[in-house]
């Protein structure tokens, strides 16, 4: 069994001029003896992985992906994720924080997430493949007057490219209905108060709206009520402390903003099938 720290590792990514922005193209061969399950981390902030040769199998917020080239995965910074196995993997990586992300394309990636890897046809990924080539070389150009200015526009033009793939597979942000935008909006809401917020009324009178209305609204776009989404939200950030910190169930309820821990007990045993405690060993077997 690995040891697992105290909370979930943040990957502070290499950021020599800090500039919130890093981008690199790197080679992996195969390692028999790779443990993934020491890989276990968030980012410090969106990143976005262009598999360009070879296969990588990763694991993403309980989720399993076998990745072949040529692919695209965005992930956001909220994500925990472990490599499994990779073979030959040559892969491009860029990332930028919130603060150097366009406005426009940060609200954008907050309405796609969780995404799934995409698999690129041929003209796409050449055109992917060379914008990549020439941020690169931008980046090396740190002595330039404008390098910053340079890095964060062509970094933000590589995150546009990516996003307009995923547009592809969604439907299209001009013709959601009043339904959709409300669900949109509820989900935003609750990625930021999902510790503060626990009932529905709560995010109603946020949105200016009646809780009914938003249930309404909310099923009839997802197929499931206000409340259950809250519980997802909630038992998806717990199985991901339980998983990848030693923080106790009790740490963890309170983190979550329940002080009530018999009740948090109960509801994630509730949501997930099993105690939390049980799902926890039965991950680490």
């Amino acid at each position: 069994m690995r040891k697992k720290p105290k909370s979930i590792p943040v990957n502070q990514f290499g950021d020599e001029y800090n500039s919130g922005i890093s981008i690199e193209k790197i080679a992996l061969d195969n390692l028999p003896h790779f443990e993934g399950d020491e890989q276990s981390e968030r980012h410090d902030r969106h990143t976005f992985h262009l598999l360009e040769t070879g296969t990588i199998t990763i694991e993403i917020d309980f989720q399993t992906y076998e990745i072949k080239s040529s692919s695209v995965i965005y992930m956001h910074p909220n994500q925990v994720h472990r490599i499994r196995t990779f073979d030959n993997v040559t892969v491009s990586t860029w990332a930028i924080n919130n603060e150097n992300l366009n406005p426009d394309y940060l609200k954008l990636l907050e309405d796609i997430v969780p995404t799934k890897p995409l698999v690129l046809d041929n003209e796409t990924f050449s055109l992917i493949s060379e914008a990549v080539s020439l941020c690169l070389k931008f980046a090396e150009r740190n002595n330039d007057k404008l390098y910053h200015a340079i890095l964060k526009d062509s970094c933000n033009a590589l995150v546009a490219l990516v996003a307009s793939q995923y547009l592809e597979y969604a439907k299209s942000t001009d013709k959601l209905s009043r339904f959709d935008t409300i669900t949109k909006d509820f989900r935003e809401l609750l990625e930021r108060r999902y510790t503060t917020f626990k009932r529905p009324t709560a995010y109603a009178q946020a949105l200016n709206i009646s809780t009914p209305y938003l249930n309404e609204c909310v099923k009839t776009t997802t197929g499931h009520s206000v409340s259950y989404h809250i519980q997802q939200r909630i038992i998806l950030e717990a199985k991901r402390l339980l998983y990848h910190s030693n923080k106790s169930v009790k740490e963890i309820a309170t983190e979550l903003g329940y002080d009530d821990y018999p009740y948090f007990s109960r509801l994630f045993t509730k949501v997930a099938g099993m105690t939390a405690l049980a799902f926890r060993n039965k991950n680490f077997d």
